[in-house]
C-alpha cells in the first residue's frame, strides 16, 4: 500500500481548500460471497470532478457537502475520491487495499488541504480489516496531520469504533430511517467544518456505546420506540447547547467487536468550559433510556403464515417487507419464500422483484408474448410457468429524497412476467434495492393495481412506497438478513450485549 509523509498546511493561500473523499460499504459478514473490486466498479467509483457530476443538486450527503462549501466564498471544494458498492459480503483484502491505494494516490495529487470532508458508512468490513472505516480514517489522519480538521457523515447503521472517532473532529449520522435526510446531514457536517475553519467553534466528540443492539425492524425512526429515542436526543442537544447528537442504530449483520448501538455527542469547547461534561451527561441520559426500554427495541416478529391469515384485514395495496432477503443489508434479493406462499395460498395480483439474471436471459431468448417455464430465485429455485410481459434495459432515475440518495439506477436487462396465478414478477440482472417507486412506474406498472407489493427490505422501502401503500407489514422471513439477530453465530461481538444476554 502507498505510504507517504503527512502533508503540511499552507495558511496563507485563499480560499481554503477542502478535500472530499470516502469509501462506503455496509458489509454483511454472514454472507458467503465476497464483495470485490468489480462490485465497486458496478456501483460508484468516482474520481475528482465525477463526484460533483453525480451528486451536485441530488439528495445524497455528498450533495449537501458540495452545496455548503460552494456557498462559502472563502472555501474551495476539492473532490478527490468516492467509492461505493451495494451492501454485500466481506470485502476482499485485495479490493480494499486497491481502493485505499487509489484514494491515497489521488489525495497526494490533490496537494495541500486545509480541511477534509469524509463520507464513510461506518459498517465496512474487509478481509484483515474488521474496522475498515476506522482503518482508512486513521490513515487519513496520519497523512493530514493533527491540525487539519476532518469532519464527515455516517449512516446510522454504523458500528462506530473508537478509531473512527479518534481520527475525526466530528461525525454526524443521518437522523432518519428510511434515510431521507442525507442531504441535510451533509449540509450540517459541512457547516460544522466551515465554522471550525473560521474559528467560530472548537468541536470535541465523544462516543458512548451501551450494551444494546437494536433489532433491525425496530429501527424505523418515525415510530416508537425509535421516535422516543430521537426526540430525547434532540431535546438534550438543545438543553446542553451541543453542536450535534447522533444516534447510531447499529448494523447487526457484521460480526465485529463494535457491533451494536450507540451515540456520538459533539460539544463546542468555545461554547462552555463544561462542554465535555455536558456531552457526557447527555450521553448518559440517552444510554439510560435505551437500557430502560431495551425490550421494546427488540420487538415482536410476524411470519408469513400469520401475515397472510390476517391479510384481508389491511387496506390495500399492502407493502410486505421481506426482512430475511433485505438487499440493503447485503442479501441476494432472490428469495422466493413469500412468492411461494402467495402462490400456494391462492393469492393473486401481487408484485415482487427478484434478482435473477438467468431467468432474464431465458425470457430474452423466448421473447415478449411467449410463455416460459422458469426456476425463479436462488439455488433452491421455484419452478413455475409464466407469461413474458415485457423486456427492458432496466435504467431509471429518482429525483425525490429517498433512502440511499441515489439518482441513477441500473438494474441491467430486466424482464417482467406474470405467473399463472396472476402475480407479477420483475426479474433483474443486477441486484437493485427497492428504494424508489420508479422501479415500477418507469416501466408502466401501476402500484395501485396490486393487492400487495413485496419489497426486499426492512425500513428503507417505506419512504418510496408509503405514498401508495396504506398498510405496511414487516415479514419475519429466513435468510442472511433475518430479523432475529440471536439466530446468527457471532465470534467477535462484545459480551454482554442485549438481546443476546438478557441482563446487562
Amino acid at each position: 500500500m502507498i505510504e507517504s509523509a503527512p502533508q503540511k498546511r499552507d495558511f496563507q493561500h485563499t480560499p481554503l481548500r477542502v478535500g472530499l473523499l470516502g469509501i462506503y460499504h455496509e458489509t454483511n459478514t454472514f454472507i458467503q460471497s465476497a464483495t470485490t473490486l468489480a462490485d465497486f466498479r458496478e456501483g460508484y467509483w468516482l474520481e475528482s470532478g465525477r463526484i460533483r457530476d453525480e451528486y451536485q443538486g441530488a439528495n445524497h450527503e455528498i450533495s449537501g457537502l458540495i452545496e455548503v462549501i460552494d456557498g462559502a466564498p472563502d472555501m474551495e471544494l476539492v473532490p478527490i475520491f468516492y467509492a461505493m458498492a451495494t451492501p454485500g459480503g466481506l470485502i476482499t483484502r485485495d479490493c480494499y487495499e486497491q481502493l485505499l491505494d487509489r484514494m491515497m494516490q489521488l489525495l497526494d495529487e490533490a496537494g495541500a488541504l486545509d480541511a477534509c470532508l469524509v463520507a464513510p458508512h461506518g459498517a465496512g468490513v474487509a478481509e484483515g480489516y474488521p474496522d475498515m472505516d476506522g482503518h482508512w480514517l486513521s490513515l487519513l489522519r496520519r497523512k493530514l496531520g493533527s491540525e487539519v480538521p476532518v469532519i464527515g457523515t455516517l449512516d446510522p447503521h454504523a458500528n462506530v469504533s473508537d478509531a473512527m472517532v479518534d481520527a475525526t473532529n466530528g461525525l454526524i449520522a443521518y437522523a432518519t430511517n428510511p434515510h431521507i435526510d442525507q442531504k441535510r446531514t451533509g449540509m450540517a457536517a459541512a457547516r460544522l467544518l466551515v465554522r471550525t475553519l473560521r474559528g467560530e467553534i472548537s468541536p470535541v466528540q465523544f462516543l458512548v456505546k451501551p450494551p444494546v443492539a437494536i433489532s433491525i425492524e425496530q429501527q424505523f425512526t418515525s415510530n416508537q420506540p425509535c421516535l422516543g429515542l430521537y426526540t430525547l436526543a434532540q431535546e438534550l442537544e438543545q438543553r446542553f447547547g451541543l453542536a450535534a447528537v447522533s444516534v447510531l442504530l447499529g448494523f447487526p449483520y457484521a460480526d465485529v467487536e463494535e457491533m451494536g448501538s450507540g451515540f456520538i455527542m459533539i460539544a463546542d469547547r468555545n461554547h462552555s468550559p463544561a462542554a465535555a461534561g455536558q456531552a457526557q451527561e447527555a450521553a448518559s441520559q440517552l444510554s439510560d433510556f435505551l437500557l430502560d426500554n431495551k425490550q421494546a427495541f427488540n420487538g415482536k416478529k410476524s411470519g408469513i403464515g400469520e401475515v397472510l391469515r390476517d391479510f384481508e384485514d389491511h387496506p390495500q395495496p399492502v407493502l410486505l417487507l421481506d426482512m430475511g432477503d433485505n438487499i440493503g443489508g447485503g442479501a441476494p434479493g432472490n428469495s422466493t419464500l413469500i412468492l411461494e406462499h402467495l402462490e400456494a395460498s391462492g393469492f393473486s395480483d401481487f408484485f415482487i422483484c427478484l434478482h435473477d439474471p438467468e431467468s432474464v436471459a431465458q425470457c430474452a431468448e423466448a421473447k415478449v408474448g411467449a410463455g416460459a417455464s422458469l426456476s425463479l430465485g436462488g439455488k433452491r429455485g421455484f419452478q413455475t410457468s409464466v407469461d413474458i410481459l415485457a423486456l427492458y434495459e432496466g435504467h431509471f432515475t429518482e429525483d425525490a429524497p429517498r433512502h440511499g440518495g441515489f439518482v441513477h439506477y441500473d438494474m441491467g436487462p430486466t424482464a417482467v412476467v406474470r405467473t399463472l396465478s396472476g402475480n407479477t414478477v420483475m426479474l433483474t440482472t443486477r441486484r437493485t434495492p427497492p428504494y424508489s417507486l420508479r422501479q415500477l412506474t418507469a416501466f408502466g406498472l401501476d402500484p395501485h393495481s396490486f393487492r400487495g407489493i413485496v419489497a426486499k427490505g426492512v425500513n428503507a422501502p417505506i419512504a418510496a412506497y408509503c405514498e401508495v401503500c396504506p398498510s405496511i407489514i414487516q415479514v419475519d422471513t429466513a435468510g442472511v438478513t433475518q430479523a432475529d439477530m440471536t439466530l446468527f453465530e457471532y465470534k467477535n461481538r462484545k459480551v454482554p450485549l442485549f438481546p443476546f444476554e438478557e441482563y446487562v
